[in-house]
């Protein structure tokens, strides 16, 4: 069966899924990591999706395989999605219409900016038909996705929304499925700490683990991230969800997504020095600052596995205005 096709997983009640990405994704040892913050030897290890390879890599590529796989299935030809100009899940959505042979547009908040770079860059490359929103909130900006998805339907060329981050019940089946594998790879797993930008990551893992083995770490991409998590957790299960009963830190926002704090700046700098595991400044660096956090409140103890879930975002580096500054 070709990779390219959109085929069922039968008795999984998942829907249509393509073949985008590698799997499974590497689980390396982070042993002088782990020292550094006072672990095990063999107590730290680094869950590796930033290496699925697709359009540069990420957890974006395991939601796709599903959010895009129903489009298929649906006859879209073209695909519609939105995020913020840096987005990482723009920028696969891009790659996977491109494999495909589908026509990707992205609506982004903001205006177009002078000095195309990172994310931006590649969604060019990639050929993705980039549409400027202007500064709007959710609401106005979803507005304008189903806006742009009615007029390509119109003009002969069926569209179909892919949600804001991949983010929905079918997108958090493909975390499902790493839950899985990490469960193959480590069954000893005690904690696996995530970034959490529109929650489809952190829910499809709670519920292939259970929500006492996942610590999500707040990005400040949405305001209500428990509840956004613990409504993807319940549709998976069929069952109501408590946000409550979520590991959660929503200390390493700082004044906002997409501004880079010093536990962030001391993490990456730290990853990098250690295990020669670049990270982004908006997502994989805040979970290693969650990370460090949680060694030194207890909350992550030596003798137990560990998995820093390396979701991706380098090309975000590359546009982040601050990038300059790690280099001290």
């Amino acid at each position: 069966m070709s990779q390219r096709q959109a085929a069922p997983r039968a008795g999984t009640g998942d829907g249509p899924r393509l073949r985008l990405g590698s799997w499974p994704t590497p689980l390396e040892a982070a042993p002088r990591l782990a020292a550094a913050l006072g672990l095990g030897a063999d107590d730290l290890w680094i869950k590796r999706d930033d290496l699925i390879g697709l359009g540069g890599g990420g957890n974006k590529v395991r939601k796709l395989e599903y959010t895009l796989g129903g489009a298929v299935a649906d006859g879209a030809r073209t695909v519609v999605t939105s995020g913020a100009p840096q987005s990482n899940h723009a920028r696969l959505t891009a790659a996977a219409a491109a494999r495909q042979g589908l026509t990707a547009v992205l609506v982004l908040e903001g205006d177009a900016p002078t000095d195309v770079r990172g994310n931006l860059l590649l969604d060019g490359l990639l050929g993705a038909e980039l549409v400027w929103a202007g500064h709007v909130g959710p609401a106005a900006l979803a507005a304008r996705v189903e806006q742009e998805a009615t007029v390509r339907t119109a003009a002969g060329r069926p569209a179909a929304v892919i949600p804001f981050g991949g983010s929905s019940v079918l997108g958090a089946h493909g975390y499902v499925r790493a839950g899985e594998e990490l469960l193959d790879q480590a069954p000893e797993l005690t904690t696996v700490v995530t970034a959490v930008g529109s929650g489809a990551t952190m829910a499809g893992l709670v519920h292939a683990l259970g929500a006492g083995r996942v610590l999500g770490v707040d990005t400040g991409a949405v305001s209500d991230g428990p509840d956004r998590v613990a409504g993807l957790v319940a549709g998976l299960s069929g069952t109501p969800a408590d946000p409550e009963a979520l590991r959660w830190d929503g200390d390493q926002v700082g004044a906002g997504y997409g501004t880079l704090t010093a536990a962030v700046r001391s993490a990456l700098r730290l990853l990098a020095r250690t295990e020669g595991v670049v990270l982004d400044p908006v997502y994989t660096g805040r979970a290693a600052a969650g990370l460090v956090d949680a060694v030194r409140t207890g909350a992550v103890s030596p003798g137990e596995r560990t998995v820093l879930l390396h979701s991706g975002g380098l090309p975000g580096l590359f546009g982040h205005p601050d990038a300059a500054t790690l280099t001290g």
